[in-house]
């Protein structure tokens, strides 16, 4: 009886997608992931010491997790299972399962490959711990989502992930190439047309492929040229999830960029978040975050910059705001930079943490009874203003706690005058404490 769960019948050849044709039949024939196949990498040492363990493929889609998986189990001389997530329940599992301790008691290993293994729940994730524990599987596992926060920490401690990257452009060109000589003719194209089609598949083999077979079937005198390859084919959407890593890695980059002050690069993520979809009210929040943790007092204005663009975003909408936040982002990219504020305000909540309950000193409480001022509520207060210089120097700070250095501006922007007003105000506070 058939496995239900084994490969799917192959086509005849003429009915094959050329990706399908395509498909390695080797891992030395994989192209790319040099980090993950090489002799010296960890699946390379792993085949050499013939100790192949169970594995997390990370990585975004087109790169080869399948077909590495497939490979790995020729390799190994394992059964290989392919089931996905997004179409599998506990009753599937269960199924897999049996046959795998069948073929095991016959001594035949299952290489069960589990394709977007991110969509399975906890409960579902935890019922492949004791096959993989007892050797009824080896389990390989898909994901494009980061496994730190999409797997369970029992089977991470079971598999070693592996980061498959996206394919370089030098690597879709060793593909295009491969698919040249598979369909026996030169794809009709320009030499800047063909890097065209390379980035179109932004980093997708698969998708290239696709891309290839359609331009493969197009009956063409001449070769197309950028324009001509535009009119025939949409660019692909780029790969953006909203709520995956994406999101994380585009706003961690737009920030890491208005940081160190890059106003072009900074402009570019946020164009990216943009052209993905990304809500731009998002975008707002994040922008005016970054003036108060990154600018700070060092541009008084920047702050105000902001907010005056997310509330233009609100008055106009998509896509005319969104060149206030543009504008938003490259000024906070060119202002001043200073972290010190908000360096300060995490001191300081530290130690407010650290100290408790202390009270205020006495002397800077308001005394509105008469036993207040008999407990010396108020007494020896300083009324700043009554000093000559406006400051009086006296403590703020609870009586039995250390005096706390929280706030210390840097020489940039508009801090450096806020940093001689400190200076200034410190040394007439130890003249007034060394007063007789």
């Amino acid at each position: 009886m058939a496995d239900l769960f084994s490969q799917d019948p192959v086509a005849p050849p003429k009915m094959q997608p050329l990706a399908d044709r395509l498909r390695p039949k080797s891992l030395g024939e994989v192209i790319g992931q040099e980090q993950v196949l090489g002799p010296d990498s960890p699946l390379g040492v792993m085949l050499a010491s013939g100790t192949l363990g169970s594995l997390i493929f990370w990585g975004p889609p087109g790169v080869g997790k399948t077909t590495i998986a497939r490979l790995l189990a020729d390799e190994t001389d394992l059964h290989f299972v392919q089931i996905s997530a997004i179409f599998s329940g506990v009753p599937d599992l269960k199924k897999v399962f049996e046959a795998a301790k069948i073929r095991a008691a016959n001594g035949q290993g299952t290489l069960l490959f589990v394709d977007e293994i991110h969509r399975f729940n906890k409960a579902q994730q935890d019922g492949f711990l004791p096959y993989m524990e007892d050797g009824t599987i080896l389990l390989v596992g898909a994901t494009t989502e980061n496994p730190s926060f999409e797997l369970n920490a029992a089977v991470l401690s079971r598999a070693q992930v592996l980061v498959l990257e996206r394919l370089s452009l030098i690597d879709l060109e060793k593909l295009a190439q491969r698919a040249e000589k598979e369909l026996n003719k030169p794809l009709p194209l320009t030499p800047a047309a063909r890097d065209q089609l390379l980035e179109m598949a932004d980093g997708d083999g698969r998708a290239l492929l696709n891309l290839i077979e359609q331009i493969a079937s197009w009956t063409t005198d001449t070769k197309l040229d950028p324009d001509g390859l535009g009119k025939r084919l949409m660019r692909r959407a780029a790969q953006y999830d909203k709520s995956g890593d994406a999101h994380y890695n585009l706003i961690s980059a737009l920030h890491k960029s208005v940081r160190g002050s890059d106003p072009d690069a900074a402009l570019y993520w946020l164009a990216r978040m943009l052209t993905g979809g990304e809500d731009p009210r998002y975008l707002a929040r994040r922008i005016a975050r970054m003036s108060v943790e990154d600018i700070g007092l060092a541009d008084t204005n920047a702050h105000r910059v902001c907010l005056d663009a997310w509330e233009t975003y609100e008055r106009l909408g998509s896509p005319e705001g969104e060149l206030a936040l543009a504008q938003a982002v490259l000024y906070l990219a060119l202002a001043p930079k200073s972290n010190a504020a908000y360096v300060a305000y995490k001191a300081a909540m530290r130690s407010a943490k650290k100290t408790g309950s202390e009270p205020p000193p006495k002397h800077i409480l308001n005394a509105p009874t008469a036993l207040m001022k008999d407990q010396g509520y108020g007494k020896d207060y300083a009324y700043d203003h009554d000093a000559e210089d406006g400051f009086s120097g006296q403590n703020y700070f609870p009586d039995d706690m250390k005096r706390g250095v929280f706030y210390q501006p840097v020489e940039r922007g508009y801090e450096r005058e806020l940093k001689k007003r400190l200076d200034y105000f410190t040394k007439l506070r130890l003249q007034r404490q060394s007063d007789p």
